[in-house]
């Protein structure tokens, strides 16, 4: 079982990561260049360690402006690391619903696969980017701690409203999974210093579509992969045995 998770959730990575790179290419990098020309029109400039992070969403590529930072080329090699780079997130995360289905017994098969991608999408890229949107370079960001702790904890919340939701349908666990869903947005999400972003708001909301579209696709190629490949791989090494004896 654990060997049928675990090569599903490897095919199930590199589709995933192989579809969300293609959709990057063309949707998502083309507005991370723009904003960058932006960011340099308006003097957009880092300050020793008192420079503000940039904010990118799940699956963008990341970029560095200092100096004495290695950083891919432009092109075919910054390519290539972007693909790398989703390949193994996806992994990351198919070894995740992997575990999460084995200790909370809930099955990864062709007809549940969909709704594992659907609840990761919710969990992961959905319910943080109510109060992080994506963001493009030039863009002013909270404290870089602040946000990545917010972030967890908003997923950690989300993902366990929707197990518990999953696991147990009475009325008190629906309360107990609504009231996590909410808790994290009550709180409220670090907010951004005021200052005036050198990238237009056209271009923002462009990239947050982009990026949030991107993220949905990247689920559902994820959760419909690796039900169907662990939908195959356990029928194949049932039917196994019968045929060797055969």
């Amino acid at each position: 079982m654990f060997r049928n998770l675990f090569f599903a959730a490897l095919v199930a990575a590199l589709c995933a990561g192989l579809v969300t790179s293609v959709i990057q290419h063309f949707r998502v990098t083309p507005l991370i260049f723009a904003a960058e020309s932006f960011e340099g029109e308006a003097g957009h400039h880092h300050h020793g360690e008192e420079a503000v992070a940039h904010s990118h969403s799940e699956g963008t590529p990341a970029h560095s402006h200092g100096d004495d930072e290695w950083m891919p080329q432009d092109g075919l090699e910054r390519t290539g690391y972007t693909v790398l780079a989703n390949i193994l997130m996806a992994a990351g995360y198919a070894l995740v619903i992997g575990a999460v289905s084995v200790l909370f017994n809930l099955p990864i098969t062709w007809s549940t696969g969909l709704l594992w991608g659907l609840g990761g999408y919710a969990a992961f890229s959905l319910a943080p980017s109510f109060g992080l949107p994506p963001g493009l370079p030039g863009m002013p960001v909270a404290d870089t701690f602040a946000r990545q702790l917010w972030w967890a904890g908003t997923a950690l919340s989300t993902g366990a409203a929707l197990l518990l939701a999953a696991k147990l349908r009475a009325p008190w666990a629906l309360a107990i999974a609504i009231a996590l869903i909410v808790l994290p947005h009550v709180i409220g999400a670090p907010q951004a210093p005021a200052e005036a972003a050198g990238v237009p708001a056209p271009l923002a909301a462009s990239f947050a579509a982009a990026v949030l579209f991107n993220g949905a696709v990247f689920w559902v190629v994820l959760g419909a992969v690796f039900g169907r490949m662990h939908d195959y791989l356990a029928t194949r090494s049932v039917a196994l045995p019968a045929g060797a004896t055969a």
